[in-house]
């Protein structure tokens, strides 16, 4: 028979695996949750910058250069920290928008984050001009990849 010393030794080493088992769990479940928010917060900042931009450019708001060319360089400066809220693991069903294929079709979804820090910092030097007829163009190129990555890797909007 087991001593009741070695038991007890037994049952404490399997409570304390198990305990270690879920604290790891949840740490890598509160990264992806972390990692889930900051690319939220990154995503509605940009939005709120091309918000305005998008309004100039189809005449619904009227063009101010230096409102534009703001809005232009703070989405310039925010592309390229999209990528690190795509860490390995931050994929969690239902809490992102996501889809499961960022992370199995990798090479092709840091293309188009490249592409889009390339438009958005040429937009942002393009707005420098001034010119809308300039702009405008920029501006349609930019958004063109936003479209072409939500296409492929973002689910549809949830109302």
């Amino acid at each position: 028979m087991m001593s009741s010393r070695l038991s007890k030794l037994i049952i404490s080493g399997s409570i304390l695996l198990t305990s270690m088992t879920a604290l790891s769990h949840d740490a890598a479940s509160d990264a992806g949750n972390q990692a889930i928010e900051y690319r939220h917060s990154v995503y509605h900042v940009i939005g709120w910058n091309v918000s305005p931009m998008h309004a100039m450019v189809d005449g619904k708001k009227a063009y101010d250069a230096a409102a534009f060319t703001k809005h232009a360089n703070r989405v310039a400066a925010l592309a390229p920290m999209l990528l690190e809220g795509f860490p390995p693991g931050s994929y969690i069903k239902g809490k992102t928008e996501a889809k499961e294929n960022v992370w199995t079709q990798r090479a092709e979804f840091e293309a188009l984050l490249k592409k889009f820090e390339t438009r958005s910092t040429n937009l942002a030097t393009v707005s420098q001009s001034g010119d809308l007829t300039k702009i405008k163009p920029a501006y349609t190129e930019l958004v063109q990849v936003c479209k072409d990555c939500h296409e492929k890797f973002k689910e549809k909007d949830r109302d």
